[in-house]
């Protein structure tokens, strides 16, 4: 078992160093204006998990698909996903990512958002590069993605001022906020090597399950994180007034008091100083444990999906991608 483990890991760091060694060629370093380039270069020259390629290409090999051959739509997933951070830092007035400036503070914000925009362009021109006869079913696949994207954007910011969100309005949100590009990552890699409508349908709940877990522990991590690789500040979430799972969890489970006590401090917006405190309510109302539960159950039902697809190689390379999500601190 562990040698398979190894052999997973050797493999989706070969993946990986493909789509690593790709992403700074896609804008030559003398391309003009340099205004709009030096932003588009810094953000494709960052570093990442390179999650999203990954699992288009390991969901293509696993029905017969060389990764190479679906390369371009690998890096059009991986330049769509910078493009929604490089807007997502804008709307959440974020001043690092991974441990960088986000663009809006090194440059400013009208760059950032000409940055963004090119980048959502060039991920249509890299499907336009592959030769397909389903093109037309990668495209749709692709703009259902994106509209589902912004609709959970849509609700994550308007949640912000909303004084009551349950947690089943929290996964609707997720679901089109960050379920949505997983989902399409493997459905797309399946569609790409010949899947059957069954199995498109299996890798969607794959992802979906993936993005809800990867979501929660994203909340959970925000508070709990000790790794100087998190690259944000605890409680980033919480000062911005972000309705996070932890927090929906514990009020759901909270009395008057506790409900007032965070009532008051989302209204005006947390400061600093009151993240620890805050950390403490919610680890004794629950809140923490109820998000590890919930990532270990999403976790488990991507597993059983996982468990309905071909039993191929690539199948025991997409089970370690879950053992490590289980495992991140970052």
């Amino acid at each position: 078992m562990e040698t398979v483990r190894q052999e997973a890991a050797v493999h989706v760091a070969r993946l990986r160093q493909l789509v690593e060694e790709a992403l700074p060629d896609l804008v030559a370093a003398d391309r003009e204006p340099a205004v709009l380039y030096e932003p588009v270069r810094y953000v494709l020259e960052g570093t990442g998990k390179r999650m999203r390629p990954v699992l288009l290409m390991l969901a293509a090999e696993l029905y017969g698909r060389a990764p190479e051959t679906v390369l371009p739509a690998a890096l059009a997933v991986e330049v769509f996903h910078a493009f929604t951070l490089v807007h997502d830092d804008i709307m959440d007035h974020a001043s690092e990512r991974r441990g960088r400036p986000t663009v809006h503070v090194r440059w400013d914000e009208a760059t950032a958002l000409l940055c963004g925009d090119y980048l959502m362009g060039l991920s249509y021109a890299l499907l336009g590069r592959l030769e397909e006869s389903s093109l037309t079913r990668v495209l749709a696949l692709f703009h259902r993605m994106v509209e589902r994207l912004c609709e959970g954007q849509a609700l994550d910011k308007a949640f912000e001022t909303r004084p009551h969100v349950s947690v089943a309005e929290y996964l609707q949100m997720v679901d089109g906020k960050t379920s949505a590009l997983l989902e399409l990552c493997l459905q797309l890699g399946g569609l790409l090597g010949g899947a059957d409508a069954s199995d498109l349908h299996i890798l969607a709940q794959l992802g979906r399950n993936l993005g809800r877990a990867f979501q929660i522990q994203d909340d959970l991590l925000d508070l709990t994180a000790a790794s100087p690789q998190w690259g944000k500040p605890i409680g980033a979430d919480l000062i911005e007034g972000k309705k996070t799972f932890p927090l929906l969890a514990a009020l759901e489970r909270a009395g008057a008091d506790e409900r007032t006590w965070f009532a008051e401090r989302l209204r005006r917006g947390f400061r600093p100083d009151e993240v620890p405190e805050a950390r403490q309510r919610l680890e004794r109302l629950g809140g923490l444990e109820a998000a590890r539960q919930a990532v270990a159950r999403y976790l488990e039902q991507a597993r059983e999906a996982l468990a309905r697809l071909p039993d191929r190689p690539p199948a025991a390379a997409l089970h370690w991608f879950l053992e490590q999500l289980e495992q991140r601190r970052y």
